[in-house]
This record gives structure tokens, C-alpha cells and sequence, in this order.
């Protein structure tokens, strides 16, 4: 979290500030709330509130990201933080709702750490929505109204940097960081290679199955509690010598006293009474012996599965009535093409699929359906402002500029939580290891798949259209949320 705030504070400057006092409100008001209805924070919690701070992050390097655009095309500080504030509040709104959609639906059918999941992330939008959008909207706009912070470089931005206002430079025209890249003209390429990712990624899971640990497959979890700090190698040669040989020893607990143990088969009554007595002995605690069936864990995957299902419908329905059916098509490609390939990697890699991994496809949900959006909303913004499309050529280059403005928003977002989970990998609790790999490779996919392939889905899409009627892309004309003007 100093890391992030670090970066806020040096790349964005003033709205780097103001994150820093909304996200420090953001993170204390959810543990409050927590608090408050005596919630149990489990790890599907956790991953909830660090979906919740990156949503939050992304609302505020929205917002200044398109401050920092009408600085650059000539505009007031003032101008620039009005229509900034504007514009961006379309995507955040966009996004958050269609996460909460994905969250409520996720509470209704979901069990278990599922719900747990839900519950978290719901209460992580809507005080994202206090802090990340109106807090933060009313301390830049109170920090700008005072007349000390009229100058670009507050923002980030050099004057060498801004356009003269004569010279009408619209924010679509802005050059960015990534003009070389020409995404639609590579759309192709990158079908191919999700294919292959497809395809390899079927062949991987029929061969090696999935690791699957006890939550869902038959087993018996052991927790052993000592009075001092124990090691691995002392309890590995502990359990070979009471008759319960097993290598897969893990140390926890604060002083390193407690040791947990799972293993493939299910204990009988009687060898549960007989490892409890030998512990007793041993070490003056009974131990916590818990068997898992494998019915359970099958009842939990259904249960995610059928209400992840429902989500993605209800994204669908939600997408194709603020946008259009063809960015819902997208949206949901990208979010299986993401799912997928977590599973894949776990299989490939023989990682162990838990109560974690659910947590992790969960978050990672939320990310690819947040990403995704955002980038349809630039793209609507600018097909808009546009006037009458009439060939593929004029769509390309409205959807490949599109891409390119968002690219920077994107990876910066992605950037923040990437330092998050990292500082998982290496300094969190082996036991949440599996969960933490599975964000990192989720994160870089998720940037991967909103760019590359719900964004070129939409392009082909709409292109066949353009094929059949023969005819330019006309939008009726209607008001913009959040804007007087109509667009045409």
C-alpha cells in the first residue's frame, strides 16, 4: 500500500494526494464496516477488499488521467477538472455497477466463501463510490477552488506539454505512449493465439487433470498446536512415528507453534480417537481434526459455476442496454478467455486447487468485467464524438485510439495491484500462495483479453454489420449520461 501511495503521489501529484486521503478513508471504512455486522474476514474477504482498493485506485487514476487530457489540449485547471470529472464519472459508474451486478448476483447464488466473497466486494463498491468518487471529487475540486494549484504541473503535466486553446486540439487527436501500436491490424494474431492457448490449455487439462485439494475432493485436515515454535523436518519425523506418515507439514500461527497437515484419505473414527490421544499426550493439546466430503466441494463448484453463469448473463443484459449486444458478446469472452486460462496454468503447473483458487477466479472476475468496461466506454465515447463512420478503416482507427488512451489508465491500474500481489507472494503466508499466483497471472490476462480480444470481438462484430447493410455505422440521436449535449 506505501508503494502504490508512493507512485500516486509522484505520477499524478495533486490527485496522487487526494487518492492517498481517500483510499486510507476507503480501506478504514471497510474494516469498520466489517466490524460493525461481525464479519468473519476470511481469505475470499480479503481478495474482495484487494479487488475493492484496485477498483478504488482505477476510479481516481480515471478521473485524473482525463484531468491530465484537457490540460493537454489547452483548457484551465478549472475547465480541465470539470470535464474531466465528468467524463471519467460515465466509465467508473459503468464499471462498478456492472461489478456490483456480478457481486449481488454472486450473494444470491452463491454459498459458502462465495458469498463471503459478495458480501465484501458489495460493501467494497459502495464506499468506493463515498471515498474513490464523491470524497475525492469534492477535495480536488475544494484544493483547485482555492486559487494555490492553477498551475498543469500540479497535475503532472509540463506547459511545453499543453496546446495553445486557439488551436481546437481534440482530446481524440492526443498523441500517446503507444501510436506505434496498431491493435485492430494484429486482431487476427491475437485470435490465433488464444486459440492455441484454447487449445493447448483442453489437451494440458485432459492429461493432467486438475490438482484438486480437500475442499474439493475426499480428505482430513490436522491442526497441531504446541507450546513452542515447531519445524517441519521435527513433525514430518513426528507423524512417521505415531503412524500418520505424511510430508506435506505446514508451520503457522505467530510464534511458528502450529502445525497443519492434510491428507488424501479420510480417517476412520477410530484413527481420529487414536490421533488425538497420541497428540494429547505429546504436546497437551488436542488436536482439530476436520474430514472433508467430496460432495461438498463438488456442491461449492456447481454453486460458483451456475451463479458465475447468472452473472454473466446479467452482464450481457446490463452491457447491451448501456452500450450495445455486441460489447456483452465481448465482455464475456474475455472474462472465459481469463477463467480459463487460470485453470489451465494450475493444471500445468500440478498448483493445488482450493478454497483459495475460487477466491482468486472470483477476483479476477471483477478485474476482467472492470477492465473491459472501461475500455467499451472509450470506445462508445468516441465513436460518438465521431461523425458518420462509413468505412472499416475510419472504425479501426477510432478503436485502435481508443485503446491506445485507455493503454496507460490500464497498466497503471493493473501496475498497482500487481505491487499488491507481489508483496503477497513474497512476504504473505505460504497457505495463500496458490491464491496469490493466480492474481498475478489473472491481472496480466485480464489487461491482455480487454484489449485484445473483447475490444477486436466488437470490431469484427460490427464490421460484419457494416458488411451486410451496406451501410455506415448511423447512432440515433440521444444524450450521453452525464452530458447536455446530444450526440448525433
Amino acid at each position: 500500500v506505501l508503494a502504490i501511495f508512493a507512485f500516486m503521489l509522484l505520477y499524478y501529484r495533486l490527485p496522487g494526494f487526494v487518492s492517498i486521503i481517500t483510499l486510507t478513508v476507503f480501506t478504514y471504512l471497510v474494516l469498520v464496516v466489517f466490524n460493525g455486522i461481525n464479519a468473519v474476514l476470511t481469505l475470499p474477504g480479503i481478495a474482495a477488499i484487494v479487488l475493492g482498493i484496485g477498483m478504488a485506485v482505477d476510479a481516481n487514476i480515471l478521473t485524473a488521467e482525463r484531468i491530465r487530457e484537457e490540460l493537454r489540449v489547452g483548457r484551465t485547471v478549472k475547465e480541465a477538472y470539470q470535464l474531466g470529472s465528468k467524463q471519467s464519472l460515465t466509465a467508473i459508474i459503468d464499471a462498478q455497477l456492472t461489478t456490483l451486478l456480478a457481486a449481488v448476483v454472486l450473494f444470491a447464488f452463491g454459498t459458502s466463501s462465495v458469498k463471503g466473497f459478495a458480501t465484501t466486494l458489495i460493501i467494497s463498491i459502495l464506499l468506493s463510490f463515498v471515498t474513490a468518487v464523491w470524497l475525492s471529487r469534492l477535495l480536488i475540486g475544494l484544493l483547485i477552488n482555492s486559487g494555490y494549484f492553477n498551475n498543469p504541473a500540479w497535475f503532472g503535466i509540463a506547459k511545453s506539454k499543453q496546446h495553445k486553446p486557439e488551436e481546437e486540439v481534440s482530446t481524440l487527436d492526443l498523441t500517446t505512449k503507444f501510436d506505434r501500436l496498431d491493435f485492430v491490424k494484429h486482431r487476427k494474431k491475437f485470435y490465433a493465439f488464444s486459440l492455441i492457448i484454447l487449445l493447448v490449455g483442453s489437451a494440458v487439462l485432459g492429461i493432467y487433470k486438475l490438482n484438486l485439494g480437500i475442499d474439493f475432493s475426499s480428505g482430513t485436515r490436522v491442526d497441531i498446536q504446541a507450546d513452542e515454535a515447531l519445524t517441519k523436518d521435527e513433525m514430518v519425523k513426528y507423524l512417521d512415528e505415531i503412524g500418520f506418515a505424511n510430508e506435506d507439514v505446514l508451520i503457522s500461527g505467530d510464534e511458528q507453534n502450529v502445525a497443519v497437515m492434510r491428507y488424501k484419505e479420510d480417517f476412520t473414527q477410530q484413527q481420529i480417537l487414536d490421533l488425538k490421544a497420541k497428540v494429547m499426550d505429546d504436546f497437551g493439546h488436542e488436536p482439530n481434526v476436520s474430514t472433508v466430503s467430496p460432495t461438498v466441494g463438488k456442491e461449492l463448484v456447481k454453486n460458483a459455476i451456475m451463479a458465475l453463469s447468472i452473472a454473466a448473463l446479467g452482464i450481457i443484459i446490463y452491457v447491451a442496454i448501456r452500450f450495445e449486444w455486441r460489447m456483452g458478446v465481448g465482455a464475456i469472452v474475455s472474462l472465459l478467455h481469463d477463467v480459463f486460462f487460470i485453470v489451465a496454468i494450475f493444471s500445468l503447473l500440478r498448483l493445488e486447487v482450493d478454497i483459495t483458487f475460487i477466491a482468486a477466479v472470483l477476483t479476477i472476475v471483477g478485474y476482467s468485467i472492470n477492465d473491459t468496461i472501461v475500455t467499451f466506454d472509450r470506445i462508445r465515447e468516441n465513436v460518438n464524438r465521431s461523425e458518420k463512420i462509413t468505412t472499416k478503416e475510419e472504425l479501426a482507427l477510432i478503436v485502435n485510439k481508443s485503446l491506445r488512451q485507455t493503454m496507460g489508465r490500464s497498466v497503471n491500474t493493473i501496475l498497482t495491484v500487481i505491487v499488491v500481489v507481489v508483496a503477497l507472494i513474497f512476504l504473505g503466508a505460504p497457505s495463500i500462495q496458490n491464491f496469490s499466483i493466480a492474481l498475478l497471472i489473472g491481472l496480466v490476462t485480464g489487461m491482455y483479453s480487454s484489449i485484445c480480444i473483447a475490444a477486436q470481438i466488437w470490431f469484427t462484430l460490427k464490421s460484419r454489420e457494416m458488411d451486410k447493410k451496406g451501410t455506415a455505422v448511423v447512432k440515433k440521436e440521444k444524450k450521453q449520461w452525464g452530458s447536455d449535449e446530444p450526440v448525433v
